[in-house]
């Protein structure tokens, strides 16, 4: 059976009619500038690798409400799993773009020192546990932890980040699976972009898509406009409710589009047309939002001028201390990976520094 998408937002900025927001304007102004920094600072680490800068990156283009949107709709106290393309939590958290390019860097004061791979964000201090690069390992991990978090009878939540592709992972059976039989409150929030790297979506299943998925495990499913600020807000709050008052876990399922490569190491001209990747333009989140932030009269060309000139500057001034900043210290290798480094390990250093010094 073919599942309703919700949607909210129409591609000319236009609320569906009787439809009443149940977001502050105040907030709707924040995530439109949170999205655009994202995008931008997006943009500007892609530059950087082309230019040999940095090693590695990747970018949302196309998907920040999905990021930005549920994490507003979220408490700060809520556990967030998420996978490469969410840098727009860390943004809405409080995440600074000094931060985020120091990691992006990799350099002394990137807070894992180093040691993941650019796109591989994560901060304890929010509440936003680190990326990992294989697929689908975080949705087993996420209902753990709110497993856990049942156990304490914290109202909270744990919410995961992934793409479509990981739905045909194990991790992401065996996750819903134990989630939907302790009913614990966790969100699963699917970002269905189209293509997992370059397979597209009918060739990874032969259901209708993933919310149907949800259904399957006996677990609460919603099919919800990606690229609709209001619609992935709405639906991630009544996700969270759904979840605190003991009701068990949800499945989110957002249709939105890559529209940029899966990676600086990806050319996805081999893969789609360019006019699949034009149809999508005009669904862009950031515009979207932004017209209608424009006809409620809360926003104009100056106030976006300026916006990006003031995340402009951030950023340039952000990769310049970058720049200046010196990698981690080698002891950092072995440190704060395990309670106590093993012997082995720290004789390997030692023969390391001894071979540096030699040189």
């Amino acid at each position: 059976m073919p599942i309703p998408t919700i949607s909210y937002l129409n591609e000319k900025g236009e609320l569906a009619s009787g439809y009443t927001p149940q977001i502050s304007h105040e907030a709707l102004l924040r995530g439109y500038k949170v999205m655009m920094m994202t995008r931008l600072v997006d943009d500007r680490m892609i530059t950087l690798q082309r230019q040999g800068i940095i090693t590695f990156a990747m970018s949302s283009l196309g998907e920040e409400a999905c990021s930005v949107a549920s994490a507003a709709a979220l408490s700060i106290e809520d556990w967030m799993y998420p996978q490469y393309r969410e840098a727009g939590i860390m943004f809405w958290r409080g995440f600074t773009p000094q931060q985020y390019i120091h990691h992006m860097f990799g350099d002394r004061d990137d807070l894992m020192y180093g040691r993941q791979m650019p796109n591989h964000f994560g901060s304890r201090s929010i509440n936003v546990v680190t990326v990992s690069s294989p697929i689908g390992t975080k949705i087993p991990h996420a209902a753990g932890c709110a497993y856990a978090i049942k156990l304490q009878k914290e109202k909270i939540v744990a919410i995961c980040y992934f793409g479509e592709g990981a739905t045909s992972e194990g991790d992401f059976h065996a996750g819903l699976n134990f989630a939907a039989v302790r009913k614990v409150p966790t969100i699963f929030f699917c970002r269905n972009n189209g293509y997992a790297i370059s397979t597209p979506c009918c060739r990874q299943f032969a259901c209708e898509g993933i919310a149907s998925k949800g259904e399957g495990y006996g677990i609460e499913a919603f099919r919800v406009d990606g690229n609709d600020f209001f619609a992935v807000h709405d639906i991630v709050a009544k996700a969270r409710q759904h979840c605190v008052e003991g009701k068990g876990p949800v499945l989110i399922e957002a249709m939105t589009f890559r529209r940029g490569a899966h990676s600086t190491s990806d050319d996805p001209s081999q893969y789609r047309l360019d006019d699949e990747v034009k149809q999508w333009e005009a669904k862009d989140p950031i515009l979207r939002l932004r017209l209608y932030l424009e006809k409620q009269g809360l926003w104009d060309k100056q106030k976006e001028q300026q916006l990006i000139n003031e995340v402009t500057e951030s950023i340039n001034q952000a990769i310049a201390k970058a720049k200046e900043t010196p990698l981690p210290p080698i002891e950092m290798m072995i440190e704060h990976v395990y309670f106590e480094a093993p012997a082995k390990l720290k004789e390997q250093l030692h023969e390391i520094k001894k071979v540096s010094l030699d040189d």
